[in-house]
């Protein structure tokens, strides 16, 4: 993922001159890629599907977080980081206390999972810290981050210290701080053991007599998301939480699996974190009959609180444009329904194809079980 020259739009796509009228397949170039979107000012609107749930609406001119983005082109991951930092600021003044960030944290396709671990480590506590900055900026805040365990607190306090102290008021801890039975306390010495650091020069460097009034998870796996609920339980029932950059789309199909969490996790806790500054971005193909035979385009889930849940589908600039919003979050289908329908190729609603296409499933067991949720709050 690669961001270039700014552009935060306050009128919705369907007001910006980006969507072409459908291009016949059949005249588009031999290549694997087609382009669908300019910055044409020969602008005719798309025919919608009148069945469709969900559409952008026109917005005001004015800039009203509310209101969401017609078109979102962050110049870099500053843009990025003040949009985060804004957006948490937002919630945290509406009295939320379950919160959640997630963007991807390296200008790459590649996943975190797929590419260098320590790369994406190193980069979310980076950004981690340049959002309770800006955040700081806006209001008073003492912030906890808090890291999966002592030897990764311990690396990123001699790798970042300066950054840490520069920033003041701000303290760190792990999910070690959780008081853990007989059992626990065994394997942790065992990997404390194997660490081979026994002394940590910054120990206590931080520390403060006054509470946190915000504490942030970072870089944890899915195993780690039980310590999480137990920290919480502990330190901040009613404290403000954030799990910033974990993933948790991906952490959640984990769940369920031997060696895991149980899907009852997500159903009691994780389904309270409001996702308040939200980006995810796929890869998408379709095969067609006529030239160039597989269409590729990209597309983004976006949330901005207190802006709408969006669909945006990535324009040959690099910018994302609004194509759907609602007020609840867009399963992984709907998301890709909609790119489908404003590019003009979504099969006849109920037909043969559309079900080939889609299946029998089109939702993840997490997206489908509403009934067993504590709370809705994430879908929000």
């Amino acid at each position: 993922m690669a961001f270039s020259s700014s552009t935060l739009s306050p009128h919705c796509s369907t007001q910006h001159p980006l969507i072409l009228p459908r291009t016949p397949l059949s005249s588009l170039p031999k290549t694997t890629t087609a382009t669908f979107f300019t910055t044409s000012s020969s602008f005719r609107a798309l025919p919608l599907n009148t069945s469709t749930r969900i559409q952008c609406v026109d917005k005001a001119s004015s800039l009203d977080p509310k209101t969401g983005v017609a078109v979102y082109k962050p110049k870099s991951y500053e843009v990025l980081v003040t949009d985060a930092a804004n957006s948490l600021a937002y919630a945290l003044e509406d009295g939320k206390t379950r919160l959640e960030i997630d963007f991807p944290p390296l200008p790459s396709n590649i996943s975190s999972y797929k590419g260098s671990s320590d790369d994406f480590i190193d980069a979310n506590v980076q950004l981690a810290l340049a959002v309770v900055r800006k955040l700081k900026e806006r209001k008073e805040t003492r912030v906890c981050i808090v890291f999966p365990d002592k030897p990764e607190r311990r690396r990123a306090s001699e790798m970042f210290k300066t950054a840490i102290d520069s920033i003041g008021d701000i303290t760190i801890g792990s999910l070690d701080d959780v008081p853990g039975g007989p059992v626990t306390m065994f394997f942790r010495s065992i990997r404390n053991t194997l660490d081979f650091d026994f002394e940590d020069e910054n120990e206590g460097r931080w520390a403060s007599n006054e509470l946190p009034s915000l504490y942030m998870f970072i870089n944890c796996s899915t195993r780690e998301l039980a310590g999480i609920e137990k920290f919480v339980e502990q330190f901040a029932m009613s404290t403000p939480a954030l799990l910033f950059n974990l993933e948790l789309d991906t952490l959640r199909a984990d769940l369920g699996l031997v060696g895991f969490p149980t899907k009852d996790l997500h159903y009691r806790f994780l389904s309270q974190f409001i996702p308040v500054f939200y980006i995810r971005i796929r890869e998408y193909s379709k095969t067609v009959a006529v030239a160039p035979y597989i269409v590729n385009y990209n597309g983004a889930l976006f949330r901005q609180y207190p802006g709408p849940w969006q669909v945006m589908l990535k324009q040959a600039d690099g910018s994302f444009a609004c194509v759907a919003e609602s007020a609840t979050r867009f399963t992984l289908g709907e998301t890709k329904e909609e790119l489908l329908r404003v590019l003009g190729l979504k099969e006849e609603e109920g037909s043969s194809l559309e079900f080939l296409r889609r299946g029998y499933k089109s939702a993840t067991w997490w997206e489908e079980d509403v009934e067993l949720e504590l709370s809705s709050a994430w879908r929000n």
